[in-house]
């Protein structure tokens, strides 16, 4: 247990180094007041996550799908 816990802290330290500048304009382009806050309490990865969850997912019908590849 205590292994799983250090190995998280681990993760988390290296979650916070691997932002790239992709992701820092991607983040600026869309983040809103709660997007910021969420950036000052957990870091860019954690907000990102965050904000990429309340987007609405594009679903692409199974049809679209075959005939955009046979193309």
């Amino acid at each position: 247990m205590l292994f799983a816990v250090a190995m998280d802290r681990v993760q988390t330290g290296l979650d916070r180094l691997s932002v790239r500048p992709e992701h820092v304009e991607e983040f600026l382009e869309d983040a809103d007041a709660t997007d910021v806050h969420n950036l000052a309490n957990d870091g860019l990865p954690a907000a990102l996550d965050e904000l990429r969850s309340r987007r609405p997912r594009i679903e692409i019908e199974p049809d679209d799908a075959v005939s955009t590849r046979a193309s």
